[in-house]
């Protein structure tokens, strides 16, 4: 999870394409001339959803998590506290639907608050629930773009195993090495102190 505002955007350019592409449409569009719906910016790989409401207590927010796209959510105008949390505090209390790319858990998290200018970046490893009030529900403008990721993570995900793999390789050889050469010298050493008899 990231949470910075939208003016720091270039300094996450380098989580790719994608995403570079979607803080571009970010700080370039005048969300406050858009009506409420989807746009999209590069077909179904890349999409901003407009949205308007009035912000409700936590106990009527729902965890919620995806598996094929990333939230930008980025506040527009207006105030709402988003919570925060991983899949080991949570137990999923509905299905993952493909078609909508949602499940949703139950279980605890943190909070932080959101107001205009500011994003909350949730890759398919954060569980979040958005559009919660801070004392009493107020109007919340927000944009928050899809970002498709699935495929980039499994890479990411399979090139970091290799890389660890071909780091434990490189340690074990080392390890070898060292015991090999350790026991060289311990030979040696055994050898020059023996004392022939007399």
């Amino acid at each position: 999870m990231i949470f910075d505002q939208l003016k720091n955007s270039k300094n996450y350019y380098t989580l790719g394409e994608n995403f570079t592409r979607a803080f571009e449409y970010l700080s370039s569009t005048d969300f406050n001339s858009l009506e409420p719906g989807k746009y999209e910016i590069e077909g179904e790989n890349i999409f901003a959803i407009v949205q308007e409401y009035d912000t409700k207590p936590a106990t009527a927010g729902k965890w919620e998590a995806h598996k094929k796209y990333a939230d930008i959510q980025f506040i527009v105008f207006g105030k709402e506290k988003i919570g925060y949390s991983n899949f080991q505090k949570m137990i999923v209390t509905q299905d993952y639907n493909n078609e909508k790319d949602v499940m949703y858990l139950k279980g605890e998290g943190n909070f932080l608050t959101a107001e205009s200018g500011y994003f909350a970046l949730f890759f398919p490893t954060d569980i979040h629930m958005p559009c919660i009030a801070l004392n009493i529900s107020t109007t919340v403008r927000k944009v928050v773009v899809k970002v498709k990721v699935e495929q980039e993570l499994l890479n990411e995900k399979v090139i970091t195993e290799e890389s660890a793999v071909e780091e434990f390789s490189s340690i074990e050889q080392s390890s070898t090495n060292d015991v090999s050469q350790l026991e060289e010298e311990q030979n040696s050493t055994d050898i020059s102190e023996v004392k022939p008899e007399e």
